[in-house]
């Protein structure tokens, strides 16, 4: 092929990726640039901007209950996304060992993901009701007291971290259960043939050969879960006293409860480079580990 075909060939290629670029340089670059924007800029509801430096961050960095709505993001990501993935693996792993009536089965593990937010806030609160909820009656009848997620923050991150798992955990176990299935059979049946107990496939083939999968599902729970607004904002809004915000709910905060635009979206940037260094140090981990010199 002559140099210039070749020329035409990739100028024909870029032409036809122009639209595709057009639209991520319009949905996502040009917001995020106006967000950034916006964040070095003191603005409200009926106030002009006025640009400010960097005061927006320093005003967040200095607040007490950014630092509090952080403290509890990471903890509530850490519950949330290492509980979800063992369970996630879990049952993975026992669906593709073989189940009875797996199609109905099937069926009540996506149902979670199936409903709404709001609708999965709406049961767990009913449920976890202090007076007449079931799983408040059904502890009650083992001794124990009723979980006051309404007052005690922590039994309020508790609930928060249920519902997101409930929510949230089919998602993990379809990216788990389909690298599963990916997953060679002539491999087991040769550890069969030597010997191997089920513990020593696990250790040795299944879990060295998931852990992309896993590395993959991992990182985007870490993303989703670092932005988790509805299932608080639904069941303690914040309270009691702010106790129990995360940060995506302080950002929500300073933007509709007290017009503070430019702390609202400095608190957006900020939570991208947190999010941002949490996922690159638990990849370059992850990396490190899968791509590691095997022992001799």
């Amino acid at each position: 092929m002559s140099r210039g075909a070749q020329i035409l060939g990739r100028g024909s290629a870029r032409l036809m990726l122009a639209p595709t670029w057009l639209l991520v340089l319009s949905i996502l670059v040009l917001p995020a640039c106006y967000v950034f924007w916006l964040s070095l800029h003191q603005s409200s509801f009926v106030q002009q901007a006025s640009f400010v430096g960097v005061a927006n961050y320093l005003t967040v960095l200095g607040d007490g209950y950014f630092w509090r709505a952080l403290f509890n993001t990471l903890v509530v990501v850490a519950v949330v996304v290492h509980l979800e993935m063992l369970l996630g693996l879990a049952i993975a792993l026992f669906f593709a060992g073989g189940v009875p009536f797996k199609p109905v089965m099937m069926a009540m593990m996506l149902a979670p993901y199936a409903v709404s937010e709001v609708g999965a806030v709406v049961i767990w609160r009913f449920l976890l009701d202090p007076e007449i909820g079931s799983l408040t009656r059904l502890l009650a009848a083992v001794g124990l007291g009723p979980i006051e997620w309404g007052v005690n923050p922590w039994h309020g991150l508790g609930v928060i971290c249920v519902i997101s798992i409930w929510l949230h955990l089919p998602f993990t176990f379809v990216i788990l259960y389909a690298a599963r299935l990916a997953l060679p059979g002539e491999l087991y049946e040769a550890a069969k043939v030597d010997g191997a107990s089920a513990w020593a496939q696990l250790r040795r083939i299944t879990l060295p050969l998931l852990k992309p999968a896993i590395a993959v599902a991992m990182l985007f729970r870490y993303i989703f879960a670092f932005r988790l607004f509805s299932e608080v904002w639904l069941t303690t809004q914040g309270g009691p006293a702010r106790s129990t915000e995360v940060v995506a709910l302080y950002l929500y905060v300073e933007a509709f409860r007290y017009n503070r635009f430019g702390v609202a979206t400095a608190t957006g940037w900020i939570m991208v480079v947190v999010s941002a260094l949490v996922a690159w140090l638990y990849l370059r981990r992850v990396y490190r580990d899968m791509f590691a010199a095997p022992a001799v």
